[in-house]
């Protein structure tokens, strides 16, 4: 009973260290809207792998407040415009830059 207590007890200490730490780091976020972030982001990076078009190891994904930045490495024009089309068609997007530079 005493692990069972202490383990529960250390859990709530990490949740509760760590959850106000992200919102602290990522500046004027609160931490519900860092979740939808990180859900957004993982999403995107999800589709990236599925897709036969866009290589996920080459673009990066970060998501702030709903606005996702795209960096990275692309080969053509076509996955570029590809990564940014998956991302648009994310639920919970609201605006994407898309900076990936385009290197054969």
């Amino acid at each position: 009973m005493f692990i069972r207590t202490t383990l529960a007890a250390a859990i709530a200490a990490v949740v509760l260290l760590t959850a106000p730490g992200c919102a602290v780091q990522r500046g004027q976020e609160t931490v519900g809207a860092y979740v939808d972030d990180t859900g957004i982001t993982t999403l995107i990076k999800s589709r990236f792998v599925e897709s036969k078009v866009v290589s996920a190891a080459s673009i990066s994904v970060e998501t702030l407040n709903g606005t996702v930045m795209l960096s990275g490495f692309a080969k053509s024009l076509t996955e570029k415009s590809a990564a940014e089309n998956i991302a648009r068609g994310v639920n919970g997007v609201k605006l994407v830059k898309n900076e990936i530079t385009i290197r054969p």
